[in-house]
């Protein structure tokens, strides 16, 4: 495997050109020599000037060009839209060469995403297509917290039809190899119900009993330290003080809010199960403050960082 990490640089109208370069300009001599932007040259030159950096990008840029670039900060734009899908496509393929060995996503924006007729809801929905993948799971890392999800990107009607045994079963399966791929040999899995209390034996509903239990009793039945359905009022907090390694999260809001309380600034945002290594951080474009120089770069720190540990084996 390649030990370069290559920086997809996101919508060129949001944070991803500035702290792809704040990042890039922190790094050891010896970093920044295994480290790529798939971006703009001139989008990348303007957000050095934006923040005031001299970091040389000789080298380290992918150069795609960009109808109009640099373009306005801030501003929805389906030529961005295209640029950010153009910029994650060359990646991929990169990755799938063996040229790089795991890609880090700077933020895109869906609404220009799907404005340049590019239909996906999401980093995680592209890259599986691009790959080709039949599944991929979208997990949250932090020091105190990790969080997989069974469903993201769906309304919570939807996200309660796809909670079914066999797709937590999977998200579990999933969350455990990718556990002991980072070093945890036997990782302890929280599995969080679905409904209040987890249905109190039906009381609030049936899913927990009828769906996630089957599903954890199987993965126990697996040789997997699962335990749940576990009400999601408690399991986090239970998982931050270190009694589980990682939660099995049921929809979007239920994973994403604890971990953004908790760890805001340096949560990654990791692919399982696709063929190519994915990191990206957890935030969006945030065009309100595109082009300010004032973007924090830390959850691109700490997304770089895990990509470095997945090239080196997976060990921490």
């Amino acid at each position: 495997m390649s030990d370069i990490i290559g920086i997809t640089m996101g919508d060129p109208c949001g944070v991803g050109p500035e702290i792809s370069v704040k990042a890039l300009a922190e790094m050891s001599p010896a970093d920044r020599a295994r480290t790529r932007i798939y971006g703009n040259r001139a989008t990348l030159e303007a957000a050095k000037a934006a923040i005031g950096c001299d970091v040389d990008l000789d080298g380290h840029v992918v150069d795609l060009a960009v109808e109009g670039a640099p373009l306005p900060w801030g501003q929805l734009s389906p030529v961005a839209g295209d640029a950010a899908f153009r910029f994650i496509e060359a990646a991929v393929r990169d990755a799938q060469a063996g040229r790089i060995g795991c890609i880090v996503t700077a933020p895109i924006n869906k609404e220009a995403l799907n404005a340049a007729g590019h239909h996906y809801d999401g980093h995680t929905g592209m890259l599986r297509s691009l790959t080709g993948s039949q599944a991929a799971y979208m997990l949250l890392a932090s020091d105190r917290l990790k969080v997989i999800h069974v469903s993201t990107h769906v309304s919570l009607k939807d996200a309660i039809g796809r909670a079914t045994t066999e797709r937590v079963l999977a998200t579990i399966r999933a969350g455990h190899a990718h556990l002991q791929r980072i070093g945890i040999a036997s990782p302890r899995i929280a599995v969080a119900g679905i409904n209040p209390h987890c249905g109190e034996n039906g009381l609030f509903g049936t899913e927990d009993d009828a769906q996630i239990a089957p599903a954890v009793a199987q993965a126990r039945a697996e040789g997997i330290d699962a335990q749940g359905p576990i009400s999601a009022d408690t399991v986090f907090h239970r998982a931050y003080n270190g009694a589980f390694d990682l939660v099995v999260a049921q929809y979007h809001d239920q994973g994403h809010i604890p971990i953004k309380l908790v760890a805001f600034y340096d949560a990654v945002n990791v692919s399982v199960e696709l063929p190519i290594d994915r990191t990206s951080v957890d935030h969006g474009t945030a065009f309100d403050i595109a082009g300010k120089g004032i973007a924090n770069h830390g959850n691109m720190n700490a997304a770089i960082a895990y990509a470095r540990q997945l090239v080196a084996g997976g060990r921490a």
